[in-house]
């Protein structure tokens, strides 16, 4: 193993107020009101324009909408409204130290990854950071995974790994083919991530860096 790719919503940053509130405020737009957070934290991992289409019903152009409405919110104010897990700069550096090359691969627009990562004053511990584009071109997490594959064509696939939270995760993972690293304090379900093949279900960051180095 080389490089250690890790996702951001759910697995290094809990980002669930600022995301929630976000799409709070882009459904009332469309005269839609959910009074509860927790309902919307649905929208935590996936492309948010197939969640407000899915669970919304929203059009194609109506969730295009949606999603421009939820960053009038989401770029100044939800962008903060987040907190790293405990031990996130901890696994990293001792991944680091270890001789591994570290990435971010996430669903998050690239720009907002970054955005987080120098707020919180580790961006440079990260050898690349790879997420979304605006215009929706790369979106999905296997297309994420495929551009920082792109970036990182000297490295074989069967020498990278994904650390993730959701089924999401996995199932990028999977479809690019190389393994997904779980953990269970993040978004998703750990049953349902360990029925779509993750490698492994971790409990702590720790416990990832344990895995990873063993």
């Amino acid at each position: 193993m080389r490089a250690v790719l890790f996702d951001m919503d759910g697995t290094l940053i809990d980002s669930s107020e600022g995301i929630t509130k976000s799409v709070q405020s882009a459904l009332r737009a469309f005269g839609i009101d959910e009074p509860d957070l927790n309902a919307l934290r649905k929208f935590i991992g996936p492309p948010l324009r197939d969640s407000f289409a899915r669970h919304y019903g929203l059009s194609k152009e109506q969730a295009e909408e949606a999603v421009r409405t939820y960053r009038e919110r989401y770029n100044v104010v939800g962008i903060f409204e987040c907190c790293l897990y405990p031990g996130v700069e901890a696994c990293i550096r001792a991944l680091r130290e270890a001789g591994y090359l570290v990435g971010i691969a996430s669903s998050k627009p690239e720009v907002s990854c970054k955005r987080i990562l120098e707020h919180f004053g580790i961006l440079e511990l990260f050898d690349e950071v790879v997420g979304a584009t605006m215009d929706g071109r790369i979106d999905t997490k296997e297309e994420v995974l495929c551009e920082l594959m792109r970036r990182w064509h000297d490295i074989p696939k069967e020498e990278m790994c994904l650390v993730g939270d959701t089924i999401f995760d996995v199932e990028g993972a999977n479809k690019v083919g190389i393994p997904c690293i779980a953990v269970q304090y993040g978004f998703g379900d750990a049953q349902e991530m360990r029925a779509a093949g993750a490698f492994a279900i971790c409990d702590t960051l720790n416990d990832v860096t344990e895995l990873i180095k063993a």
